[in-house]
């Protein structure tokens, strides 16, 4: 796969998309056998197959954001939750003034918790923005493509993370992934004491149960999912 558009201005104006999606990751430690850009490329994924089976207007991914949890391992990289709100401000102001005004954001980084307000003051005038995936997108992916853990128990660097990768880009794995598991349920205080109070590897989750099959039916599952998120953006258009 390749994490970046490669339309030219001339298929934009073909296409004439009233709805962009904007990929949202981090750089962040994930273990030993993921790579810091695992949100992105996540990200990425989702975002190219849904810009495709819609026809939508695909960006180029925001490839650092708030990883500020994860920060007691070398290579996590942040900005602030201001930051990552202003860039995507300016993209939404951006894209305005190309005649789109609608912006899908895929968030592939569960410690972006600003997106969920981001959204919400867009949408006060009527429907702008979305957040996808939703945790009910999520779980139903998860469902759908039969993963052995839920998304609590399966936080970081685990089954999902691992599967998505294993399918669209397995040169990225590293040895490792067989022997990570860590389970750390009760995290009531992650965001006081950060990850490393749960795990010394970096991992919360159950990468042995990844699989290429899973990660493809998990971003065959969002896609079809995502078109509950583009019928709200688009019913008043």
């Amino acid at each position: 796969m390749t994490l970046l558009p490669t339309a030219t201005s001339d298929d934009e104006r073909r296409r004439s998309a009233k709805v962009a999606v904007l990929p949202i990751g981090s750089f962040e430690q994930h273990g030993t056998y993921l790579p810091l850009v695992t949100d992105t490329v996540v990200a990425c994924s989702i975002a190219e197959r849904v810009a495709a089976t819609y026809d939508l207007f695909l960006l180029p991914p925001v490839t650092i954001s708030c990883s500020h949890e994860h920060s007691a391992w070398p290579g996590t990289v942040s900005i602030s939750h201001a930051t990552l709100t202003a860039i995507i401000g300016d993209v939404i102001g951006s894209l305005r003034q190309s005649g789109i005004d609608r912006l899908a954001l895929v968030n592939g980084h569960g410690g972006n918790y600003v997106l969920s307000n981001v959204v919400q003051e867009a949408n006060v005038a009527g429907p702008t923005m979305t957040l996808f995936p939703a945790r009910e997108d999520w779980n139903s992916a998860r469902q759908s493509a039969g993963l052995a853990s839920n998304g609590h128990d399966d936080m970081h660097a685990g089954e999902l993370e691992a599967s998505v990768l294993r399918h669209v880009a397995p040169e990225l794995l590293r040895p490792g992934v067989e022997e990570s598991d860590h389970h750390a349920s009760g995290r009531k205080l992650l965001l006081v004491h950060g990850m490393a109070a749960y795990t010394e590897t970096g991992v919360i989750g159950t990468p042995s149960n990844a699989s290429a099959d899973k990660g493809r039916m998990v971003l065959d599952s969002l896609a079809a999912a995502f078109k509950e998120h583009l019928d709200a953006l688009t019913a008043s258009q």
